[in-house]
């Protein structure tokens, strides 16, 4: 199996599920309701909700990085962008627009070729291969899993 294979299935285990460390980013979002994904149980904390608008902003910025566009970083309006209409239609469409640009992030990924991961990416503060920028999304999407499930614990115990 190729490489960039590899780090295409890794991204679809970490995001939909069967990684072997435990629950992906879509396991933990299962069964959140909108009030769940709004409620801010820990002071200063994010809430479930702007964590999936965060990924979001995120998985975008990497298909724009993939198609060759040169951005630097998420701008800060999008990066933790409030929550503007907190129904559970918006919510809804939140994690519909987060399975969609995953699927996009994961498809601009099938296409890359094997020279293309050692390519150096320029950002704002460090440079990087594609190779790494790809495991950082994996690690990133883990990383905000494990958040939710304990802003999952926090607001289903309070």
């Amino acid at each position: 199996m190729a490489e960039i294979n590899r780090i295409v299935q890794q991204m679809k285990l970490a995001f939909n599920g069967k990684a072997w460390h435990g629950p992906a980013l879509q396991e933990v979002l299962a069964n959140v309701n909108a009030a769940q994904a709004a409620a801010k149980p820990i002071a200063n904390a994010h809430s479930i909700w702007e964590i999936v608008l965060h990924l979001t902003a995120w998985h975008k910025f990497v298909i724009k990085r993939l198609s060759g566009e040169e951005v630097f970083d998420v701008p800060m309006e999008d990066d933790w962008p409030a929550v503007s209409d907190a129904s559970e239609a918006s919510w809804q469409k939140t994690l519909q627009e987060l399975k969609k640009q995953h699927h996009n992030l994961c498809e601009a990924a099938a296409r890359l070729q094997e020279s293309d991961l050692s390519k150096i990416m320029r950002s704002a503060d460090s440079d990087h291969s594609i190779y790494v920028m790809l495991h950082g999304v994996i690690q990133h999407d883990l990383y905000h899993a494990g958040q939710i499930m304990l802003l999952r614990k926090a607001v289903t115990s309070s």
